[in-house]
């Protein structure tokens, strides 16, 4: 199959990675993409958190930040799609230039801040969208903000009737004090005030996720599982991107500041995914991201203990084509292994 992306992607590599990313994001947004050709295996479907999900490969947030192109990245193929993080307030994030593309190393680091055009605007675009496929928002807190848990509760009740899924992002490394909200105590407090706004809805509103970072030890691991098995929290995403700089990188970018990610955090965020799973005796959905670049690396996720997947910096380097790759081969893996469903799946490596 004709794949545009092999003349597009080299010209818009070629580019700002910031001015790339607004050309492929409007790509997307008009459709110039293509929508996915034919429908997902069945074998790839997957029941978690109330839904039925197509398929396990999701978008992760950081695309489509402001919802501007949410139908569409669904289209693509995606089993569900991310969009976020969207902070309350608007603010423009980091100053520039906070985007680095490390060509040699499959990898990107970022060092954003949160740029969001706020709660208001977002919301407006999914109030007027059409409610298909499944659809979640990652909630982000104001940097000048001076209580963060109210940024996160202000996010449950704006987004819970306009989206599938809400995704308490805690781990992103460019908003300064927001990781340490990890912490056993403040995660504690977090979620007690999270609840309170979740009740404000019949049945507690969407499922709700944690993004967590993959730089944790074993202790705040443990921690983070303990706390969030006790409190009205419906699953963890492993992880975010990576202030961990490994010294097999090659591009003369990678001393930049920010968060990595791409091909080098496969390998870590993957072990700290596995950790968790233990952790959590099984008992706890997982979401594997960091590094996803292939069908094996999504079935690498799925056997260390993920029920879904998300990508993102891949398609920087492999364009849409990549979804439909991901998702035959992922499929084939499952059938090679005797596997007749993606949940029969995971956690196989732990067993």
């Amino acid at each position: 199959m004709f794949d545009p992306y092999r003349f597009a992607g080299p010209l818009l590599r070629a580019l700002p990675p910031e001015v790339a990313h607004r050309l492929a994001l409007a790509a997307v947004e008009y459709g110039l993409t293509g929508p996915s050709d034919k429908p997902d295996d069945p074998i790839l479907r997957v029941d978690l958190l109330g839904h039925r999900f197509p398929n396990p490969i999701g978008l992760a947030a950081g695309f489509d930040k402001d919802a501007r192109a949410p139908n569409q990245a669904l289209a693509l193929g995606f089993g569900f799609v991310e969009i976020g993080g969207v902070t309350p307030l608007p603010q423009p994030g980091n100053p520039k230039p906070r985007l680095f593309r490390l060509s040699e190393d499959r990898a990107v680091i970022n060092r954003l801040g949160f740029n969001s055009e706020g709660h208001a605007a977002v919301a407006a675009r999914l109030a007027r969208r059409e409610r298909t496929g499944i659809l979640g928002v990652n909630l982000g807190r104001n940097k000048s903000s001076e209580d963060a848990a109210d940024d996160f509760a202000a996010g449950i009740r704006v987004f819970g009737p306009l989206v599938d899924f809400l995704v308490v992002n805690l781990s992103s490394p460019n908003t300064p004090g927001l990781r340490a909200m990890q912490g056993r105590a403040p995660l504690e407090a977090l979620l007690d005030r999270l609840a309170e706004a979740r009740a404000t809805f019949a049945g507690g509103g969407p499922p709700l996720l944690v993004k967590i970072a993959p730089d944790l030890t074993d202790d705040e691991l443990a921690d983070i599982v303990e706390v969030v098995r006790a409190k009205p929290v419906d699953g963890l995403i492993v992880g975010n991107t990576t202030l961990a700089r490994s010294e097999s990188l090659r591009s003369h970018h990678k001393g930049e500041a920010g968060g990595l990610s791409g091909t080098p955090l496969m390998a870590p965020s993957t072990r700290i995914l596995a950790r968790v799973h233990a952790l959590a005796g099984g008992s706890l959905p997982l979401v594997g991201c960091g590094g996803v670049a292939s069908g094996a690396d999504a079935y690498t996720k799925i056997r260390a203990g993920a029920s879904l997947v998300q990508l993102y910096t891949a398609l920087v380097f492999e364009g849409p084509a990549l979804i439909r790759r991901v998702k035959r081969d992922l499929a084939a893996l499952l059938r090679r292994d005797g596997f007749k469903s993606v949940t029969e799946a995971v956690g196989a490596d732990r067993a």
